[in-house]
């Protein structure tokens, strides 16, 4: 896990887990395929890097991690939460668990969480429909089991997951056969799409509408996860999927993750980005991003836009942005009609979901389990 010590292949850790081979590899951590050699079944084992400023962070995800546990099996509920089997640290004091067959140098720990192995990531697959996107039934069946996780997380566990986004949702399948046509793989790694075997067992192919039906998804990586009462950082979520409350610098709480699921829920369905900012020679990204909600959504009130101590470094005055004067106001509904030729029937149902889920109110944006009652995600 870190440059000079690296884990190798047929090593064991905890004297446990034996590694397979590498799954995917991170700014903060490396995933192993590894056999449990106790319940002779394979496992993924997640090994966060072990520097000093790491380690904080690891024993805050290794907390929410047992809090999930722990809610699991009180409530028999969050199976839409990637499930953590155990937890383990490599080095540490009172002779903590070590690597066999070499010796660790590193200062810090490794903390090492061990997670169920699941199928390649929710973007490997869009990268098969990124020309129109996913087709809607598999659409609605997905979102609705990463609204009931979140409903789960924010309610009962008391978290904000804070990354909402494609890669951190997971693909599964409980039906043996359907397993089959999935990687043994928990990313695709620096594949752009999920090169599945579809009918005539031609790779490349899209899977079959059952098949496509049958696969079950996950919510994956509270590496930036944070609880309601104690949020870590200022700023989170990857930036396509960030909520306005956020990039203002206000304070942020569930309500952010439905700003995501929204974003999440766009792209699914059309295969394109809802908000894909970029810098500009005299603006930056965050610059762009505000501005592009601006022209989706509408004027943000002051009572939104100035409610921040430092709100000039968007706004020169209400409703005026500081560094991009020229805006092109688009509609959901022209995207949806115009772009991606849905009809009157398929755009206004969908344009009725989504909304509620991008309102710049937090205390007015709807909650996961809001969402899973619209009848949209519900027919």
């Amino acid at each position: 896990t870190g440059s000079h010590h690296p884990v190798r292949e047929g090593e064991v850790f905890n004297t446990r887990y034996q590694t397979l081979h590498k799954l995917g590899c991170g700014a903060f951590a490396t995933v192993w395929l590894c056999q449990d050699m106790r319940r002779k079944k394979d496992v993924a084992v997640k090994v966060l890097k072990s520097r000093e400023s790491f380690a904080e962070a690891a024993q805050d995800e290794v907390a929410l991690l047992r809090c999930v546990s722990s809610m699991k099996k009180k409530d028999q509920a969050g199976e839409n939460i990637v499930c953590l089997l155990d937890d383990f640290r490599m080095i540490g004091e009172n002779g903590f668990h070590i690597l066999l067959l070499r010796r660790i140098l590193d200062c810090f720990p490794h903390a090492c969480l061990v997670f169920e192995v699941l199928g390649p990531s929710l973007r490997c697959l869009m990268g098969n429909y990124a020309a129109q996107g996913l087709p809607l039934p598999f659409v609605k069946k997905s979102l609705q089991q990463v609204l009931a996780g979140l409903h789960f997380l924010h309610k009962r566990c008391r978290i904000i997951h804070a990354d909402i986004k494609p890669e951190n949702i997971l693909l599964y399948g409980r039906d043996k056969n359907l397993q089959r046509l999935l990687p043994d793989a928990f990313g695709c790694g620096q594949r752009t799409d999920l090169r599945l075997k579809g009918q005539g067992g031609d790779p490349g192919n899209r899977l079959g509408e059952s098949d496509l039906m049958s696969i079950e998804v996950k919510i994956a990586d509270l590496g930036s996860a944070c609880w309601t009462y104690k949020p870590f950082s200022k700023e989170i979520q990857t930036q396509p999927y960030r909520a306005l409350e956020v990039l203002l610098g206000l304070d942020y709480g569930t309500p952010a993750d439905i700003w995501s699921t929204g974003c999440l829920a766009f792209e699914m369905a059309t295969g394109e980005r809802l908000f894909d900012p970029q810098p500009g020679k005299y603006f930056s990204r965050d610059d762009d991003h505000v501005a592009r909600i601006i022209e989706l959504l509408g004027r943000i009130p002051p009572q939104i836009a100035l409610s921040w101590n430092k709100s000039t470094k968007f706004f020169s005055r209400p409703g005026a942005l500081l560094r991009i004067s020229r805006l092109s106001p688009r509609s959901l509904h022209s995207i949806l009609a115009d772009r991606h030729k849905w009809t009157k029937d398929e755009v206004t149902p969908f344009t009725a979901f989504l909304l509620p889920a991008l309102q710049y109110s937090p205390q007015r944006r709807a909650t996961a389990a809001q969402c899973l009652q619209h009848t949209w995600l519900t027919a």
